[in-house]
């Protein structure tokens, strides 16, 4: 066991499962961020999330340095996040920038609201939970590659997240989870998977059937853990060929968390615009009810102690191998000794 530096000693199964620190998580969508401060929970933490003079998002403990209000109860006046308390204005780098009710006071300039690194991608808000400087992240290439065209649906639900996470690096549900779905209901109910490692993580994949359901899915850790897959799509569902996604999963707290998904096709001019249309006239909510079939079974979800795992489970095993290996390496960094400055 190892210190986390709140008090708590943890091991690594059970960081794992509270949510890996020193790595960036999905937030909400960028464009829920308006004129007023937004607060949420992510990683068991209260945040706030708004938006300065410049359009630029800024993600911040949701707590005033004064008593302890919350600042998304708040304003966002002169491009400054104000307390709904006492109109403390908040700078994006954490310090008090003004004290209204008492100019001149000695708070004025003092650090005293935690910002944390973030950055917009894909139409999302991502944020860095660590000390010190945010390490590197490298998001999917579809999120800067122009050809793709994509919507963002995002959920909240209940559960921890590895069960969401288990999810997707299990194809082998498609097939009966989703048998009655728009484009899941074909392909063959009896498979084996063979897992495939790359420079991030690994492709789990079905052995005996290609491009007919949810045949595999790509996972990658690259500073976030996300995941890539493809879905053949019916000819009747407009241009575009395979229907991709792009998933994150965000622990919110021990008992619920946040679902990301990208859909996305590439495609350009005036089929794009068709994709779009038809995307959001008849497919959006067939997509929503497969999505709602997997939060069902993952809320639903009662873990058993001994598990009766089998063949087609080595992308969840997997996957939990790999972050039991990144929870421990994170719980050593925090024994090591501090190496004093020369």
């Amino acid at each position: 066991m190892a210190n986390t530096g709140n008090g708590a000693a943890m091991t690594a199964d059970e960081l794992v499962a509270a949510g890996i620190p020193d790595q960036w998580y999905a937030l909400l969508p960028a464009d829920w961020v308006k004129d007023e401060p937004v607060g949420i929970t992510r990683m068991g933490k209260r945040l706030v999330l708004w938006r300065d003079a410049d359009d630029r998002i800024h993600v911040q403990y949701d707590r005033c340095p004064h008593r302890g209000a919350r600042l998304s109860q708040g304003h966002v006046l002169d491009g400054l996040v104000t307390c709904p308390y006492h109109g403390l204005q908040i700078n994006p780098d954490g310090t008090v920038a003004k004290v209204p009710a008492y100019p001149g006071c000695k708070v004025e300039g003092m650090h005293g609201v935690r910002t944390f690194p973030s950055v917009v991608k894909g139409g999302c808000v991502f944020a860095w939970f660590g000390e010190g400087e945010a390490a590197p992240v490298e998001f999917p290439f579809e999120f800067d590659d122009p050809e793709w065209s994509s919507f963002i649906c995002t959920a909240t639900w209940k559960g921890n997240y590895m069960l969401a996470l288990e999810n997707l690096v299990d194809p082998m549900h498609g097939t009966y989870a989703h048998a009655k779905s728009y484009t899941l209901a074909y392909g063959a109910q009896t498979d084996e998977m063979e897992v495939e490692k790359t420079d991030h993580g690994f492709v789990i994949s079905r052995t005996l059937q290609k491009g007919v359901n949810f045949d595999w899915t790509e996972y990658a850790y690259t500073g976030a853990d996300w995941v890539r897959l493809d879905l053949p799509y019916p000819k009747g569902a407009g241009p575009g060929g395979m229907f991709r996604i792009l998933g994150y999963v965000t622990p919110i707290d021990a008992n619920s968390h946040q679902v990301f998904f990208w859909r996305l096709r590439k495609i350009d001019g005036w089929q794009r615009d068709l994709w779009r249309f038809m995307y959001k006239s008849r497919l959006e909510e067939r997509h929503w009810n497969v999505l709602e079939q997997d939060r069902v079974i993952v809320e639903e979800a009662e873990v058993p102690e001994s598990e009766l795992l089998y063949q087609h489970d080595i992308g969840v095993t997997q996957v939990r191998r790999l972050m039991a290996r990144r929870a421990k390496d994170y719980l050593k960094s925090l024994d090591a000794p501090r190496v004093a400055a020369e």
